[in-house]
């Protein structure tokens, strides 16, 4: 039942009434507006879901895997369960109540999972469905879960608590059996203390009527079934943490607390077999070693052919865990192999050829599961190799700062960044396919090409093809190459570095698919210009550009600017183009002037096939106060200019003359015409873009790029303001105080647009103009003066020259974009891709193919719409008249962290992602609400920084530090999602059990088979009690209707094959049905003939 919420109702209400007014205050002015533009998208058409979950499990907790199926489950502490089969076969559920997930048990080749969780309940999930549903649940409410085994084959669950019983559950109707085994008839009689928790439960591999319980204290008990006794007991003075078995059932092994291994024979319960310590120091004088850390897991693995594998986890001494990571311990035969991981053990499984406990294992691969990765170690090449892992778990190899979507770009895009990206794999894996191959593949996937760009905080920027629900890394560009390391001294770097930690992180990035032009900003207040090549390429020396902007405090800069239009070419100090060998030195005395917070190589570059710098421009430090951190940014492949702007101003780089066109403060933006009136501290404005977590106000893309793990990163830095950082604090409070008054004044820009249009109210002919929005909401338009011919590009400047502001909006200013006169998307000039490292004669050709610039406007009619979106409201105006034809409030009590517009069905929508988790689609121009979801409130800054929408109903944000959730809100989407949908079972037949060979079968040396039905079932053993556990029936059975209906496809398919078989089956029947009869008939008559023959004869006469 969907809840009712007071607040959305009345902010709809307020919308409502807002758009209702603005609407028929636009129509009386523009009457034909209407008629003029038809719009096609309707609210039917819109539908938000989630689609799939990439990345690596966070805060994992458990593992499990199922030999047959070859499908991997990870549980994690926040109650997620991750289920991976074969390269792009993955799939995300959640827990209700978001307890840990402690332990996985696969029912093997059954398609059903149990899970056990921290809060003592077990849960049955049914995987036959593309969307697995829980079946079943029970709720334990006396007794806390530690341990649980499914033994193979068997619908009888053991579930171990934490007072030392076992209790077992019937997983077919999740329900419990009424045989119990209580620790006080386990362990002896004479004892007098607690056995503590149950550690390990499992069946003898031999005899499935003999069931290993293994306490905390360091007993282990041999439990008859069918007798209800202990066996025999064995006893260790320090605690148990795992066991494992020989498949012949005659010796286990234990693994302790002291980092020691005891072997056992099940038939000599009075001391152990061998007891060692595989890492710890063996004394002379034959005493005891010395004590290790304890082994968590210890596996016991035999082969056919040779040695038995022992796998361990732990163990190590406490003297190497200082140098030493966590490890895990490989003994085979003699040799001892450790393998050394970079993050902490979570929880290992040796996957083995055979699912059956009681033949050879041949393990041939361990599955290791660290805190921050996933591993696979081949058993069976020298050296133990890893395995090339498919999944996309490297996302958070490095903290994701920023991140940018960009669904149905060209086509050949993708090939060409894999092309490059090949050659930066790393070698040494193991040559074998990856073991976990399960799945199949859905058949309603999108056909067209998706790529994801994060920017990440050491500076890297990963591409990623996103296509078909899959995502696959392409390529990755190390930014921190530009720059020397570690080149200044201590006392030097401190006084320089804007950040302490992560200088070369990305802030923001701007990225024009058509001509592979890529801009990168990052904290340092630096810009990086890369232009895409396939052939390798040395840059004697980095082209630098070094950029003075004052900074706009109150009191400081200059208050009026300078009158007129047409701005010149700065004057030098302004910028500065240098060599990285010509840097000025750093002055002994005085506050610092003119030095960059990063130096730039001065040693020859050489740069692989792929992304190779341009350009790079570093704000410097102006009369001791440190560069402001880049809050917007934009790049123009046509027009061959790149624009950044932060809290001191706007400049605007020509990247292919490498000069500096414009360096313009903020107060500098408003015309003489229109004097910047100074704000009042004291007045209260709409709230900015910036979440508060920083010192000082900002637009909301610069939110976007703050690193998650660095509270330093998310720091502005101001030598005269040095305040607390609030990380990740959500207050939208304005105080009195001198902080809260810097925050008010100044303004910085947060949005920037290059596009074709009217630069002045009025105007006829439309031109390259850029589009300057900032956080208090104003929206100003620049003109851009470009060469005339195409050919004098390079040789006559470019210039620049400042108009007025065209509109004032409420909160900073997101996202600007232009339409055409059928509300059509404009989007701004492009030139074709060619590469820079080509012939002269390839360049020309394919810079022919310049796009047509939009027409100009009849004299007196207006030919374009300009959407311009704040955080708090969206306005629509006509140009060239620059009248508002419409203006829509999205929110008043919340505020927009991200708008984008984007293609939808063949039109246009703007589509706004807000801070109380609205997601929002406005049509265009009319921007009439068609969707408004409360989808997510914003609980974390990664959500602000990574939200991002793309074309055709995708959308995606970063769900936690590791993992990438992608939705869409398209209906047609989310009609086709399951068809579109990995499966992750298939009829897989289980292999057949060991020969128990003849002697044996003869002798009774074999395998003993149990009935456990006679033993656990209610007619045995009773009813188990109410109060102890809680059945919940799930909502598994209606869903595992739909997902069954949902897989029409491949049912369909599977059902054909099935009739055929059954057909020849049935047909072979017949057959023989038709011999045997044939033969019942002959047999007939000849027995009709004998009968006849002696029928009237005696009997002496036979």
């Amino acid at each position: 039942m969907k809840k009712f919420n007071i607040r959305k109702v009345l902010d709809g209400l307020t919308a409502a009434s807002a758009s209702s007014s603005s609407a028929s205050a636009a129509s009386a002015a523009q009457p034909r507006d209407n008629d003029v533009v038809h719009e096609t998208l309707q609210s039917e058409q819109f539908q938000l879901c989630k689609t799939v979950r990439h990345g690596f499990p966070n805060q994992p907790a458990s593992m499990a895997f199922d030999p047959v199926q070859k499908i991997l489950a990870v549980g994690t502490q926040t109650g997620a369960l991750r289920l991976f089969g074969r390269a792009g076969v993955e799939c995300y559920c959640q827990h209700e109540g978001g307890a840990a997930v402690i332990q996985l048990q696969f029912l093997i080749n059954e398609g059903a999972l149990v899970s056990a969780l921290a809060d003592d309940s077990l849960h049955l999930w049914n995987l036959r469905q593309k969307i697995p549903a829980v079946l079943h649940s029970l709720k334990f409410s006396r007794e806390r879960i530690t341990y649980c085994h499914l033994p193979f084959q068997s619908k009888w669950l053991y579930i171990g608590t934490e007072r030392g019983n076992i209790h077992i559950v019937n997983v077919e109707s999740f329900t419990l059996s009424g045989y119990v085994i209580m620790w006080n008839k386990a362990i002896e009689l004479s004892s007098k203390t607690h056995p503590g928790p149950v550690v390990h439960i499992s069946d003898n591999p031999m005899d499935e009527g003999k069931l290993l319980i293994g306490f905390e204290c360091g007993v282990v008990v041999l439990w008859d079934l069918k007798c209800k006794k202990a066996d025999y007991r064995y006893t260790y003075d320090e605690a148990i943490h795992s066991v494992a078995w020989h498949h012949e059932g005659k010796q286990f092994v234990c693994s302790h607390s002291d980092g020691t291994l005891t072997t056992w024979n099940v038939r000599a319960p009075a001391k152990p077999l061998q007891i060692i310590t595989p890492h710890g120091k063996q004394p002379k004088d034959g005493k005891k070693p010395e004590p290790c850390r304890p082994i968590l897991k210890v596996e016991y693995k035999t082969t056919r052919a040779g040695d038995p594998f022992m796998v361990m986890s732990g163990g190590l001494s406490y003297e190497t865990m200082g140098r030493r990571r966590a490890c895990l311990t490989v003994m085979h035969g003699k040799s001892t192999a450790v393998l050394e991981m970079d993050t902490p053990i979570v929880d290992f499984l040796t996957l083995c050829e055979t699912p059956y406990p009681n033949d050879f294992q041949e393990p041939y691969a361990v599955v290791v599961l660290l805190e921050k990765d996933l591993i696979v170690i081949d058993l069976g090449q020298i050296g133990y190799p890893a395995f090339e892992n498919p999944y996309p778990f490297t996302v958070h190899e490095s903290p994701v700062t920023c991140c940018e979507y960009f669904a149905d770009c060209p086509a050949e895009l993708i090939p060409a960044l894999y092309s490059v990206g090949t050659r930066q794999k790393r070698q040494g894996y193991s040559k074998k396919e990856w073991p976990v191959s399960g799945g199949n593949w859905g058949q309603g996937a999108q056909s067209y090409p998706e790529i994801i760009l994060t920017g990440h905080a050491d500076g890297t920027i990963k591409f990623w093809d996103a296509s078909a629900l899959m995502l696959q890394v392409l390529y990755k560009l190390k930014t921190a190459k530009v720059f020397e390391r570690g080149a200044r001294g201590k006392e030097e770097k401190g006084s320089v570095d804007i950040v302490d930690e992560d200088p070369f992180a990305v802030q923001t990035l701007s990225w024009c698919p058509e001509s592979r032009l890529l801009c990168v900003a990052g904290v340092s207040a630096h810009v990086i210009v890369y232009r895409f090549s396939k052939q390798e390429a040395t840059a004697e020396e980095v082209q630098l550009l070094e950029v003075r902007m004052q900074s706009d405090f109150p009191g400081v800069a200059a208050e009026t600017p300078d009158p007129g239009g047409d701005q010149s070419p700065p004057p030098p100090q302004s910028a500065t183009p240098t060599s990285p060998q010509q840097e000025s030195p750093d002055p002994p005395e005085g506050p610092r002037d003119n030095i960059a917070c990063l130096q730039v190589r001065s040693s020859p570059l050489k740069q692989s096939p792929g992304y190779q710098v341009e350009l790079v421009v570093q704000l410097v430090w102006v009369s001791g106060e440190p560069p402001q951190p880049i809050t917007s940014l934009a790049i123009n492949s046509s027009y061959g200019l790149v624009v950044f702007g932060n809290s001191s101003g706007l400049a605007v780089v020509d990247f292919l003359q490498k000069t500096l066109l414009l360096n313009l403060g903020t107060a500098d933006l408003y015309s003489p015409c229109e004097p910047r009136q100074p704000r009042s501290p004291r007045k209260t404005r709409q709230p900015s873009a910036a979440l508060c977590d920083a010192n000082d106000g900002s637009g909301a893309s610069e939110e976007r790029c703050k690193s998650p793990t660095s509270a330093k990163m998310s720091r502005k830095i101001s030598s005269s303001n040095d305040h607390d950082a609030k990380d990740n604090s959500f207050s939208r409070s304005r105080s009195s105080s001198v902080a809260s008054i810097d925050r008010e004044s100044r303004e910085a820009l947060s949005a920037l647009a290059f596009c074709e249009s009217f630069a002045r109210k009025g105007e006829s002919w439309a031109g390259p103009c850029l589009l300057v929005g900032t956080t208090q909401g104003a929206v100003g338009m620049l003109s851009l003066g470009l060469p005339s011919p195409p050919e004098q590009r390079l040789v006559q400047p470019a210039s620049v020259s400042s108009c007025s502001t065209i509109s004032q909006l409420k909160g900073a200013v997101l996202t600007m974009a232009l339409l055409d006169a059928a509300g059509t998307l404009l989007p701004p000039a492009y030139e074709p891709w060619y590469d820079p490292n080509a012939s002269d004669e390839e360049k020309e050709r394919i810079k022919r193919r310049r796009p047509p610039s939009p027409p100009g406007s009849l004299e007196g009619q207006d030919s374009q719409f300009a959407l311009l979106c704040s955080e708090k409201q969206a306005k629509v105006l006509a140009l060239p008249s620059q009248t508002r034809l419409y203006k829509h409030s999205i929110t008043e009590a919340s505020f927009v962290l991200r708008a984008d517009v984007v293609n939808m069905g063949g039109a246009n929508c703007l589509m706004c992602f807000c801070a109380n988790g609205h997601i929002m689609a406005l049509s265009l121009p009319s921007l009439r609400p068609l969707l408004d979801v409360n989808y997510l409130p914003l609980t974390d800054m990664r959500i602000a920084r990574t939200f991002c929408f793309s074309n055709l109903g995708q959308a995606l944000y970063l769900t936690s530090p590791t993992e990438v959730q992608r939705l869409t809100y398209s209906q047609e989407t989310c009609d086709n999602l399951q068809e579109m949908l990995s499966e992750l079972f298939t009829p897989v037949e289980t292999p057949e059990a060991p020969n128990r060979g003849f002697f044996k079968g003869l002798f009774g040396g074999g395998a003993q088979s149990l009935d456990r039905e006679d033993l656990f079932g209610e007619t045995a053993a009773g009813k188990a009690s109410r109060s102890l556990a809680q059945h919940i029936p799930g909502p598994g059975g209606m869903e595992g209707m739909k997902g069954a209906a949902s897989g029409v496809v491949g049912d369909l398919a599977r059902a054909r094959i099935a009739l055929d078989e059954r057909g020849q089956k049935l047909s072979e029947l017949e057959d023989r049905s038709a011999a045997m009869m044939a033969s019942a008939d002959s047999f007939s008559k000849h027995a009709h003939d004998m009968m006849l023959k002696y029928k009237d004869k005696k009997w002496y006469q036979l």
